[in-house]
């Protein structure tokens, strides 16, 4: 009986699920955020056949033709995140390699992390740290006067973008006392109204919302869809949160509305060129709150993918069809 092809990990994963896999196959762990190394797809094709790499599991690295026709024993890339953008689906179909991916594994840390944003915006806690860490806090009175915030519960929050994620914002903003509006022209409006939030239309949403959250893919649709005339639509005196996709969000109109206080306040965990330059406009602008893309930056969202990936190579090595292989066409590529 012929030895396990290897798996080669290049993920960050818990110590639990690695110990399962090596229970499953000989692996190799490298995971990029300790290794700060993202592979050339040539030449990770070429370790992958070198090594008899049969299982490669991914989170940053990108997995492209030339990875493929290079790695002839691989029959499974393991992807770490929902999308798959890094990924060429068609050249791993081609060479009869299954495409998994780990939907979902961020989704509950994504959406605290929006809930925690509009939270330390509205009740303005970063500055108020400030203050007293940095020996300010010298009359009493000063917290009641400097920082008095705005309630999430009985508020309107608008989710602009009903995946996963924003499900999910919705779920907990109304679990928390608000109004949820919600706009997305894909999902039926009786999924809407099953979350205990309102469809509407984009511009009603605007108008309505204190607190309007981001949560839409990247694409061309979807670039710089918050640009001068969509925060003009916004109620004077509202918050904008983008947790999703920086490229949504023109930069340069977001700054200009802050500085006219037409907004309170904003929060961004994505950016549309990452890390962000120190010489960019919003590094200056008034009232916003700037984390670095840590929205699913969370011990849970790791154990989650590295389970999901791990069930997946259990899966393929019993001969049992894969939970989420997202190019089934894979296996009469590989009989041929």
């Amino acid at each position: 009986m012929a030895e396990p092809q290897r798996a080669l990990v290049l993920a960050p994963f818990s110590a639990p699920q690695i110990e399962r896999m090596r229970a499953m196959l000989p692996v190799v762990y490298e995971p990029w955020l300790e290794t700060r190394r993202l592979w050339d797809p040539a030449e990770l094709g070429a370790r992958l056949n070198e090594e008899d790499v049969g299982y490669l599991v991914i989170e940053a690295d990108f997995a492209f033709e030339e990875l493929f026709e290079a790695a002839a024993g691989l029959r499974l890339v393991g992807v770490c995140r929902n999308a798959l953008n890094h990924v060429d689906i068609d050249a791993a179909t081609a060479h009869g390699v299954a495409v998994t991916h780990a939907p979902g594994r961020n989704t509950n840390a994504v959406a605290e992390m929006t809930l925690g944003l509009m939270l330390a915006l509205a009740r303005r806690i970063v500055p108020a740290h400030l203050l007293v860490s940095g020996a300010g806090w010298r009359d009493p009175s000063a917290g009641y006067r400097l920082f008095r915030g705005r309630e999430i519960a009985a508020s309107t929050v608008g989710i602009v973008g009903c995946g996963q994620i924003g499900r999910e914002v919705a779920r907990k903003a109304v679990a928390l006392g608000a109004r949820v509006v919600a706009h997305d022209p894909f999902v039926p409006p009786s999924h809407i109204v099953s979350l205990g939030a309102e469809p509407a239309t984009l511009d009603a949403l605007l108008a309505a919302s204190d607190y309007v959250s981001l949560h839409v893919p990247e694409s061309p649709d979807t670039h710089h869809l918050v640009d001068a005339a969509f925060l003009a639509r916004m109620r004077p005196g509202a918050y904008l949160v983008n947790t999703s996709n920086g490229a949504a969000v023109d930069p340069a109109a977001l700054t200009d509305a802050l500085e006219r206080r037409h907004l309170a306040g904003a929060a961004l965990d994505v950016f549309e060129g990452q890390p962000l330059p120190h010489s960019d406009a919003l590094m200056s602008a008034p009232n916003l709150l700037l984390t670095p893309h840590v929205g699913g930056a969370t011990e849970e969202t790791i154990e989650r993918h590295a389970r999901m990936m791990v069930d997946e190579i259990g899966r393929m090595l019993a001969g049992e069809p894969l939970a989420h292989c997202v190019n089934p066409g894979y296996a009469a590529a590989r009989m041929q």
